[in-house]
């Protein structure tokens, strides 16, 4: 094999199989940075041995075995770990709670999301250590300064260390505190592969599978609980659209341009039945809410027939259940759609002054659309500027370039 090829083959891995191998480890190295720093030296390993002997048929397999071998062999040379006290220790598995939590991905995210972990803490180190996510892609996420979300994985590592929370499945009548942490979880994962912060690429797949895939296990281990199937509900929904999100050449295409025939239709048919599922019988929280959302632009035939108001109606009760300016902000964008481009605006102005958004690119993307409704040209050129400062997607940022020059011609 050249170099090049293995580099590639290597990079393929650990955007596939970095979740794998590191949970895999920190049962064996009860510690959470030897556990990365042995899988980080299986990756870089790798680069050399694949070289001189190949590609392995099963990539993940053979990072996990050499990663596993490191961290033994780095417990064996501590001539005082017999008596120092493990970050993580594994009990015995417990029949009922092994049988349902058996991915050691899962049984991470659990552990990830202990309760002593405040909740941005449990949401960013779950995403940095199960999901490999580097830290300027985590801090994109949650709209914070890069030094800002460094600094809180490393507290949150150290809380780990002096809380000794044990790296053990949790009984099930722990799970429903957990509940809330991982979905927090699993939809910003999802979200981050839907729509890349950073990069060439529009949608990071390995990302969105690997949020379809726990979510799914998720539904497994709760089948009973509504935010668990309004989660995975709004994962199908809006997956469901990822064939259409870009034409043949690469360009970004919006709802309204979208091939709605090619939309997976039995994804929407599963994703509307665990929707209603989820709405029955209770105050839905964000998640049921969200997907209901996503059925309400599912079900529409074509963009002019979607109906805003439902949709705006939908948005009034999730955010007064998740007060979230992104939340707030797409809500203004329904309501330039459902009542006219200047509701729209004035409310989106109202959110200008808002500390989270102020280096969100969708705020002034969706201030030039509607601006350019109203024929005030001039504002949705500075707009879509501003916009284009913002944008870290190359498709994106291609596609605002694309709408500014409109203006012109």
């Amino acid at each position: 094999m050249t170099p090049a090829e293995v580099a590639a083959a290597v990079a393929d891995a650990h955007r596939r199989e970095w979740g794998f191998v590191l949970a895999a480890t920190v049962r064996v190295a009860r510690d959470i940075d030897l556990a990365e720093e042995a899988v980080q030296e299986a990756f870089t390993q790798a680069l050399q041995a694949w070289t001189e002997s190949g590609i392995p048929e099963r990539p993940g397999a053979w990072l996990t075995t050499v990663a596993k071998r490191r961290a033994l062999d780095a417990l064996r040379r501590d001539i005082a770990f017999e008596r120092s006290i493990p970050l993580l220790v594994e009990d015995p598995p417990d029949p009922v709670s092994a049988d349902s939590v058996a991915d050691d991905r899962l049984r991470l995210i659990f552990i990830c999301c202990h309760p002593a972990l405040s909740m941005e803490a449990r949401v960013a180190l779950t995403l940095r250590l199960l999901c490999g996510l580097s830290t300027p892609e985590i801090a994109r996420a949650f709209l914070v300064p890069e030094p800002t979300m460094a600094a809180r994985i490393t507290r949150a590592k150290r809380k780990i260390a002096e809380a000794h929370i044990p790296y053990r499945v949790p009984a099930d009548e722990e799970l429903p505190d957990r509940v809330d942490a991982v979905l927090t979880v699993l939809h910003l994962l999802f979200t981050t592969g839907h729509t890349a912060p950073a990069g060439d690429d529009l949608v990071r797949p390995e990302l969105v599978e690997r949020a379809l895939d726990l979510a799914r296990m998720l539904r497994l281990l709760l089948p009973n609980d509504p935010d668990v199937a309004g989660l995975y509900a709004l994962f199908l929904l809006t997956d469901a659209r990822r064939a259409t999100r870009t034409d043949n050449a690469g360009n970004l295409l919006l709802l309204a341009d979208q091939d709605r025939a090619r939309w997976d239709r039995r994804a929407i048919t599963e994703g509307i039945a665990l929707v209603r599922r989820s709405l029955r019988g209770h105050s839905p929280g964000r998640f049921p809410l969200m997907a209901a959302i996503a059925a309400v632009h599912a079900e529409a035939p074509d963009f002019d027939a979607t109906d805003w108001r439902e949709i705006a109606g939908l948005y009034d009760h999730l955010v007064a259940v998740w007060p979230s300016p992104v939340v707030a902000l797409n809500r203004a964008i329904a309501l330039g759609h459902a009542h006219g481009p200047q509701r729209g605006l004035d409310e989106l102005d109202r959110l200008g002054l808002e500390p989270q958004l102020t280096a969100y690119h969708y705020l002034p993307a969706a201030r030039a659309e509607f601006l350019t409704r109203l024929g005030r040209l001039d504002e949705a050129r500075l707009a879509y500027q501003e916009a284009l400062l913002l944008a870290g997607n190359t498709v994106e940022a291609a596609h605002l370039t694309v709408r500014l020059h409109e203006l012109d011609s």
